[in-house]
């Protein structure tokens, strides 16, 4: 899970009431009249403009562009062939008539460049999903972009969603986990980028030319559009942990809690659990005592930090979580979710995430490690006569003593050189995991390597500084086909 919060600089809040509530109103109409998303799949335009925008991307080269002038008379009908599609669902899309028509105008002005490296600033700039968070609305959303743990590539995609918006999410929302951006959605079609794991849709992944705004002082420096929105597939997150988390229950023989066995059986209820969970965790990434360099902001650094940082997110779902399900004052429904959430935050975390991936440089897979540790080491979770078991009434405080650790490791950060920040994160993460036996870090840097620049620290973290325990080992073997399955997967392949 990545930051969409952090992309909320610069977007306009605070406007008078009674113009909100008229937009507000204005927006339900027209989203009221527009297509549902099995209605949009089914409409043969659909089809076209797939198999159209699938046609554009053995053409494209890396950074979307599509070099070799011998393609560029072919590449030109196919996208009059989605020009053309785009046009027609406008109209019958109200809400995204603005970004439809918009962006059909972007396709055809990369066509008149001589496919030149795409530049959709303008369609981008128009699409604004979060304007209008309800159950099941609609959108089709056709780019030159890169999909997260798909591919690397900017390559023309095309996806239908609609958005899971369930009334207890929009109460969370609207009180203590205000977060304007984000987008909990559902596939219901799309093109071979997201036919892999990816499970987010984020505005930055789009190819943009930066830009000066207009009307702005001589000297501003270009800038990308505003990012109002950021999307995570909930029905792809929950299918999967419902494919692997039942495998892995069945291999280690734990004996699950009946809510948790349902959480299983329901693919709708997951889907609002990890709904819940996402909210919270992308909030977090500009909330609580940071270090002053988020680490959302690229950079090279030891891949462990990135591993606290997404289990700090999690962990502060969990507790969030924890809390409303104890509260006397939580609504029967909320407390239900709250509760699977604990399930699935621990659940996913350690059975997907910590076998999930290469070995290389994987903070994922770190974060999953150390909670399984944690919770063993704590006496909450054990492996006795080859079973798995977990002790689930203590299970929550333990869990929350995780997340305390990582949250006072950042306050006491913010005192302290980057430099003894990570050493201090390593020593955090190395108390519970055992580091590779070869590790530099864990015999501790030289005084030349403290006295160099951070790059000598992180060209000395080993790729597979902590490698994977027996247990994970023995797993991993055992789940691999199961977890290679899940590519692709959706809520309704489920």
């Amino acid at each position: 899970m990545t930051d969409i919060a952090a992309n909320a600089t610069g977007t306009i809040i605070g406007e008078p009431e009674v113009v909100e509530d008229r937009a507000a109103a204005d927006r339900t109409a027209l989203t009221d009249a527009a297509l549902t998303a099995a209605e949009l799949v089914a409409d043969p335009a659909w089809s076209r403009l797939k198999l159209a925008a699938e046609a554009l991307r053995p053409m494209q080269v890396h950074d979307g562009s599509i070099p070799e002038s011998a393609h560029h008379a072919e590449a030109a009908q196919h996208v009059a062939v989605v020009v053309e599609a785009m046009r027609y669902f406008a109209p019958l899309m109200p809400h995204d008539e603005q970004y439809l028509t918009t962006c059909a105008a972007d396709f055809e002005r990369w066509a008149e460049s001589g496919f030149v490296v795409p530049d959709f600033y303008e369609s981008l700039d128009a699409f604004h999903p979060a304007r209008d968070r309800r159950d099941g609305v609609a959108h089709l959303v056709v780019f030159p972009m890169y999909t997260q743990n798909g591919s690397a590539d900017r390559l023309v995609e095309a996806v239908v969603f609609e958005v899971i918006w369930p009334d207890f999410v929009a109460e969370l929302e609207a009180g203590d986990y205000g977060n304007a951006l984000y987008l909990g959605l559902r596939f219901a079609d799309f093109t071979p980028g997201y036919d892999t794991n990816s499970a987010v849709l984020f505005p930055e992944s789009v190819a943009v030319t930066p830009r000066v705004p207009e009307g702005a002082p001589e000297g501003t420096p270009a800038q990308l559009p505003t990012f109002t929105w950021g999307a995570i597939f909930a029905d792809r997150e929950a299918a999967r942990y419902r494919r692997v988390v039942r495998a892995a229950a069945d291999i280690t023989k734990l004996d699950l809690p009946d809510d948790a066995l349902e959480l299983l059986d329901d693919q709708a209820l997951a889907e609002r659990t990890f709904v819940m969970w996402d909210m919270i965790h992308d909030r977090t990434h500009m909330r609580g005592d940071l270090p002053f360099d988020p680490f959302m902001i690229k950079q090279r650094m030891p891949f462990f930090l990135y591993s606290l940082e997404e289990l700090r997110c999690d962990l502060t779902a969990f507790r969030e979580a924890v809390t409303l399900w104890r509260a006397a004052d939580t609504d029967d429904v909320t407390r239900q979710h709250a509760r699977l959430v604990q399930y699935a935050v621990i659940f996913d975390r350690i059975f997907r995430f910590a076998i999930t991936g290469t070995r290389t440089r994987n903070y994922d897979a770190v974060g999953g490690q150390l909670l399984f540790a944690w919770m063993h080491q704590k006496g909450v979770l054990h492996w006795t006569d080859t079973q798995l078991a977990i002790d689930w009434e203590h299970v929550p405080d333990v869990v929350v003593e995780l997340s305390n650790a990582i949250n006072e490791l950042y306050w006491a950060s913010i005192d302290r050189p980057k430099a003894v920040h990570w050493l201090k994160a390593y020593e955090l993460v190395s108390s519970t995991l055992t580091p590779h036996p070869a590790s530099v870090w864990a015999r501790g840097l030289s005084d030349e390597v403290f006295a160099g620049p951070l790059k000598g620290y992180t060209d000395l973290v080993l790729d597979d500084e902590f490698p994977l325990s027996m247990f994970y080992e023995a797993l991993q073997k055992k789940m691999a086909v199961v977890i290679e399955s899940t590519a692709g997967i959706t809520g309704r392949t489920a």
